[in-house]
């Protein structure tokens, strides 16, 4: 199979449901559990996904079957203001954010075991915190396509063109205005923007995140989770600066065609001991999007050097 062409993804084997996270405040966090298939004589572990903004759970809609399929099972939610999850007015700070995924993993669904993360993007940031928040709880990490806020990296990055999106999605009501009723548009200058591979997001999956993000507060949220980096870089630097580097194992993992890919290793370096980096070929920014073939092959071969 070329990896340019998306597998149809297989979703028999998925349970969608939603964790009452908070009653007093009325938030759920919505989520998608695929066990391995019930032939599979091994079971690995549990694979945690987190995916970026502007997308959802369904970003990883053709690599959670391929992964469950290596013997783990996978949890995919909606982060805390995306999809079908709540969206509240506050808690975009990454740390909070982790914390919602922690305690859907473990008090909710039950796992006692370390965990795999694989965050991209904004979900790439809460799989940081997770990991050195919860290092205990997790077996490894892998993250990418995003400057990690309260790294040199980050602040030697964020006024590239690039990301100019980063400014403008910080500013106060303005986004808002300017995407109302304009969602679709938004989004598809997004998505093709970064994209190296234009056949990965199509009409049908254009049409999936503008539902998505047409939602009442849908995209202030994906903003708020902008609106929070400099309180984000704050509890960064602070973690280093008290803990140290974390220790569990990370993967830096970026599209090949990323114009993230030259800061990747670094950035992470800088937060991790033990650091390992790798690009999915034949990507751009969306990598579980535009080659989840070898999404799938570069998170495996690492994952499977740190059994949980």
């Amino acid at each position: 199979m070329s990896s340019l062409v998306p597998p149809t993804y297989d979703s028999t084997r998925w349970i969608t449901s939603n964790y009452h996270l908070s009653p007093s405040e009325d938030i759920r966090i919505a989520y998608i559990d695929c066990p391995p298939p019930p032939h599979t004589t091994t079971r690995k572990g549990t694979i945690l996904l987190i995916h970026g903004f502007p997308q959802t759970s369904y970003q990883f809609r053709h690599v959670i079957t391929p992964l469950s399929e290596a013997g783990y099972r996978v949890i995919a939610p909606d982060y805390r203001g995306a999809g079908a999850s709540s969206k509240p007015r506050d808690g975009y700070t990454k740390t909070v954010m982790a914390g919602d995924l922690h305690s859907l993993v473990r008090a909710h669904l039950g796992i006692e075991e370390k965990v795999h993360v694989i965050g991209h993007d904004i979900g790439g940031m809460v799989a940081h915190a997770y990991a050195s928040r919860f290092a205990a709880h997790t077996a490894s990490v892998s993250w990418g396509e995003c400057p990690l806020p309260g790294t040199e990296a980050f602040e030697a990055f964020k006024s590239d063109p690039g990301v100019w999106h980063f400014v403008f999605h910080q500013q106060t009501d303005l986004p808002e205005a300017l995407t109302q009723g304009r969602e679709r548009i938004y989004l598809k200058h997004f998505y093709d923007r970064l994209c190296l591979n234009p056949r990965a997001i199509g009409a049908r999956d254009l049409e999936e995140y503008t539902v998505a993000f047409s939602q009442p507060g849908a995209l202030r949220c994906g903003f708020d989770t902008y609106r929070a980096f400099p309180r984000d870089a704050e509890e960064n630097r602070k973690w280093v600066k008290e803990q140290g580097k974390c220790k569990v194992p990370a993967l830096s993992l970026s599209g090949g065609g990323s114009f993230l890919q030259a800061i990747a290793k670094d950035m992470v370096s800088e937060v991790y001991e033990d650091v390992e980096a790798a690009t999915v070929d034949a990507s751009g920014h969306w990598c579980a999007e535009e080659n989840p073939v070898d999404f799938v092959r570069k998170n495996l071969a690492f994952i499977e050097k740190h059994p949980a």
